[in-house]
């Protein structure tokens, strides 16, 4: 007997919850929230996409998530100086900058947006990177990135599965409390974080996959998307990988992402993607002769659909492409 398929495809699993443009959805972690997260929000989703930039470890996701539901602010003394810029540990390096002033604003910025956003979210969507840990010795506090300081200023440590899991427990008891109707969907970055070797790589998802299902396990309302077994077991192939190996392909963001659809939207919700689509794609088109007749009218026929879709649906913002499209009216 001979075999007809090369390839062992994720059977569609349904979900108890959909995800919709009536919903406000707030992303934080790894690769997958940071790619869907985007995704949604290129889209005209109500989406707000990692507030305190990428986060790894489910300490640090933790970390933030409680700062959300706290009412602490960033100060001067929470920022540090290294390599001409001001960094904090419990931000991503997108936060960094020579300003400190600047620095230190654009975090509390950021923080009460997502305060704010946390208040009414529908969709929390939580993304686990590694299982890898930095603790600060000077602080012995574990941070979110380390800016490139000396390795020895820190302590590396993989975190067991019921750390995992207690950190993110605790955290999400409080979630549901604020917010008794959210859904949280839960996945385990498909990104191979290579510097730790292959081994310890592997062994970091192990620990997330199985803290992933125990989180599942124990709260109702916490839903896993196999966004990490699509790339490892359906995908599985290197021609799916970027150059360095270790981050998925546009190919295989735009497999995920489908699957995703196919998960959480309703047909109505994909019909009106695909309208949005259109528009944001017509906004990227770069003509030879934009005074020509053709073009003209194209723009005009853009601008007519931008207001048919604002008018049936109060919730979209076209402001962006509307404005590139009069820049070219003649």
């Amino acid at each position: 007997m001979f075999m007809t398929e090369f390839r062992t495809q994720l059977s569609k699993i349904s979900f108890p919850f959909q995800i919709g443009y009536q919903h406000r959805i707030l992303c934080m972690g790894s690769c997958f929230a940071e790619n869907m997260g985007q995704r949604m929000s290129n889209y005209r989703f109500d989406a707000l996409l990692n507030p305190f930039g990428i986060l790894y470890n489910p300490i640090s996701i933790s970390d933030g998530m409680n700062l959300l539901l706290s009412h602490q602010e960033f100060t001067t003394e929470d920022l540090f100086q290294h390599q001409g810029l001001w960094h904090s540990f419990q931000h991503h390096g997108r936060f960094s900058g020579p300003d400190k002033s600047l620095v230190l604003n654009n975090i509390n910025k950021a923080l009460a947006t997502a305060r704010t956003t946390l208040q009414n979210t529908d969709r929390l969507i939580l993304t686990l990177g590694t299982a890898a840990t930095f603790q600060y010795k000077a602080s012995n506090k574990v941070v979110a990135n380390c800016h490139k300081l000396p390795g020895d200023q820190f302590t590396k440590q993989r975190l067991s599965v019921d750390a995992c899991v207690l950190a993110l427990s605790q955290t999400l008891k409080q979630i549901q409390t604020l917010r008794p109707d959210l859904k949280v969907l839960l996945s385990v970055s498909p990104i191979r974080h290579l510097r730790d070797g292959l081994i310890d790589n592997q062994r970091s998802k192990a620990t997330l996959l199985l803290a992933a299902a125990e989180l599942e396990k124990t709260f109702s309302f916490v839903h896993y998307f196999p966004a990490y077994e699509i790339m490892m077991d359906d995908l599985r192939d290197y021609r799916f990988y970027e150059s360095d190996y270790a981050h998925p392909s546009k190919q295989a963001v735009d497999y995920i992402w489908d699957y995703f659809q196919d998960a959480f939207f309703t047909e109505e919700t994909k019909d009106l993607l695909v309208e949005v689509g259109k528009v944001l794609r017509a906004a990227e088109h770069r003509p030879f002769h934009v005074a020509s007749v053709e073009h003209q009218a194209f723009l005009r026929k853009q601008l007519e659909v931008i207001e048919d879709l604002e008018g049936r649906y109060s919730f979209l913002d076209f402001e962006r492409e509307r404005t590139i499209f009069m820049g070219q009216m003649g």
